[in-house]
């Protein structure tokens, strides 16, 4: 399996993002410039945190625009895995590859410590190895990560089982609509949520809660090709 791990202008979460790739499932994974025109190569494309731009404007709001987002259409069309994390997952809502959008924390400042969250959906290509309802440690790092969408896109959310995590009843840090940490689009291959698993692949760091995640992106990508998911 091959990941992209794209870089913008101000990202700062490229390296975590590609060393959890190679360090967590040893599969190939190359940083790609915001100025590429073909991921045609890459099975799962990772389009990390940071401040794209300066979050000039609105935190991913001028990356929308970058060539490279583009190519990431193309592949959501194509079916191919695209998960955006903190500041990739602004990217792919002013994008309009996921609904809602990120508003300032409702604090008012920003919050960087350990969170946690519940599975809601583990029927998804980024959420397999995980259980339903299952409480996971992930940090979160993010000044404008209060989730948003009106009751219309909500109701969708919530009958199409697009709420992939919340926070935990009563652990909210931002203020998000219904405690939403990450959401999918309807055909399920693109995934964004505010937290890092990318910071959460090992114990050292505090918690390897997150690497269930890259582990379940690469079994499903197995099973798709059908290669041995234990392999």
């Amino acid at each position: 399996m091959k990941f992209a791990v794209l870089v913008f202008p101000g990202s700062n979460c490229d390296i975590d993002c590609f060393k959890a790739v190679e360090d967590s499932i040893g599969q190939k994974v190359e940083y790609v410039w915001h100025t590429a025109t073909d991921l045609s190569s890459f099975d799962a494309i990772l389009v990390p945190g940071g401040f794209s731009y300066g979050d000039y404007l609105r935190c991913g709001a001028i990356a929308q625009f970058a060539p490279v987002m583009n190519e990431v259409k193309k592949a959501a069309d194509a079916g191919k895995y695209i998960l955006g994390i903190c500041n990739g997952f602004q990217i792919l809502t002013e994008a309009g590859l996921l609904p809602g959008a990120l508003l300032r924390n409702s604090g008012m400042k920003f919050r960087c410590h350990s969170t946690l969250l519940e599975v809601v959906n583990n029927e998804t290509a980024f959420t397999n190895q995980y259980s339903k309802g299952e409480i996971i440690d992930i940090p979160i790092a993010h000044g404008e990560g209060n989730y948003y969408c009106d009751e219309a896109t909500l109701a969708q959310l919530k009958a199409n089982n697009q709420i992939v995590f919340r926070y935990k009843a009563g652990a909210n840090p931002n203020g998000s609509t219904e405690d939403i940490a990450g959401v999918r689009n309807l055909r399920g291959n693109v995934v964004g949520m505010m937290p890092h698993p990318e910071r959460a692949v090992d114990q050292l760091l505090g918690s390897e809660d997150g690497k269930r995640m890259f582990t379940s992106i690469l079994n499903a990508w197995r099973e798709q090709h059908g290669a041995a998911v234990n392999s």
